[in-house]
């Protein structure tokens, strides 16, 4: 029985074409030390801040910069009001300049203060400030996980852009997955839209996952800004995974290397083949309403309002569901789903000895199921979480 999952720029900036006296600001410091005749001494280091003091709706990338003439730069500190962490950058070796190490973020203003000597050992000294752009058009990568979660060995870190994306590089280098222990985590791409993150192998239980993104003020596309900065971290759980046989009929669980339990199971019938290959528990539903419309089946297949313990596994529809309307049970003996992984259930799921029961309450979302044996083809990487149909080599070919 299968149901389908319901509903899941160009900017204002900095002018680059402005007059360069209104994009900087030069400022000339004095000596510490007065000359013999009592008048001080000016240092002949002169330091300039692009963009000028006070500039608003700034580009947060490429127009930063401070440098020096007559000098070499000493010191360069940019703080934002967002939490006032001063923004990484390096001072060039010659020490004319200072650039940013990353895009800035926008919405921000941020203050700029620069030191620099000049041959004598006189300083300059110039603070600045200048606010970033507000974009109009922003992108936002939706995520499938929650933080401080306990998910399966064989979750899929997944996001969903909001708007398609054309800088895929600039994706790349700001959103990234790390796991402690430390195992190397691949992106691919399915699209412009889906991003979707994996090691090779399944997670190691009790591995700490975390998600980085850092697309506040990076342009995913021409004039489209990302909008987020933050970490989003989950633990995985115990090592669970199960097969589904459609040739035996079973449903066999292991865990942590051991067999767990075998249950009887009904896959699809000949009609409605169930997709063989490795798909993740996507979300665990207490009751689903399953409608044969829903799937492309067409009115009055069927219309089950109260399914019980479902765990769905693709977004086409395929779950592992409860089934107390099959009379006499197939379960172990038959196929006659219509494309799911069906166990005994009672209306209602409340009775904790039946089958479907048991692997509810046992069952983590990012536990993977396999089927085996199957008439169907294996299932697509994008259709849920399945990438773990994908091989490695597939898998990182779209990193």
């Amino acid at each position: 029985m299968c149901v389908a999952l319901l509903g899941a720029g160009a900017c204002g900036g900095g002018d680059a074409k402005k007059d360069k006296k209104d994009d900087k600001v030069e400022s000339v410091a004095q000596t510490k030390a007065p000359t013999g005749d009592g008048a001080p001494k000016t240092s002949q280091a002169v330091v300039t801040i692009v963009p000028k003091d006070g500039a608003t709706a700034v580009a947060t990338d490429g127009v930063l910069k401070v440098s020096v003439g007559a000098g070499k730069l000493t010191a360069v500190t940019v703080t934002g009001s967002e939490g006032g962490k001063p923004v990484e950058g390096v001072i060039s070796p010659d020490g004319s300049s200072w650039a940013p190490s990353a895009a800035l973020q926008t919405g921000t203003k941020y203050a700029v203060s620069a030191t620099a000597t000049d041959a004598a050992g006189l300083v300059s000294a110039l603070q600045s400030s200048f606010t970033t752009l507000t974009p109009e058009n922003t992108n936002y990568g939706v995520f499938n996980i929650d933080a401080n979660e306990t998910y399966g060995v064989g979750m899929i870190v997944s996001l969903e852009f909001t708007k398609p994306v054309k800088d895929k590089a600039v994706v790349n280098r700001s959103v990234t997955v790390t796991a402690e222990p430390a195992v190397e985590v691949k992106g691919h791409w399915f699209g412009n839209q889906r991003l979707d993150f994996r090691p090779e192998q399944y997670w190691k239980p009790g591995t700490k996952v975390t998600l980085h993104l850092d697309l506040d003020g990076k342009q995913t596309s021409p004039g489209v800004y990302g909008k987020q900065k933050k970490e989003v971290s989950f633990t995985v759980g115990r090592a669970q995974t199960s097969v589904a046989d459609n040739s035996a009929h079973t449903l066999t669980v292991t865990r942590d290397g051991a067999l767990l339990k075998k249950l009887p199971a009904s896959l699809g019938d000949p009609e409605n083949t169930t997709y063989n290959g490795k798909m993740t528990i996507m979300s665990k539903e207490a009751t689903v309403h399953m409608d044969s419309q829903t799937v492309g089946l067409g009115k009055g297949v069927y219309d089950i309002k109260d399914v019980p313990h479902g765990m769905r596994l693709s977004v086409s529809g395929t779950y592992v569901h409860g089934n107390y309307w099959r009379d006499p049970p197939p379960f172990g003996k038959e196929n006659t789903s219509h494309g799911c992984v069906s166990l005994q259930d009672v209306k209602g799921g409340g009775d904790p000895n039946m089958a479907a029961a048991w692997f509810y309450k046992e069952s983590l979302i990012g536990d993977v199921v396999e089927v085996v044996n199957s008439p169907d083809k294996v299932i697509a990487a994008d259709n849920g979480w399945s990438g773990w149909s994908m091989d490695w080599a597939g898998w990182t070919a779209a990193s």
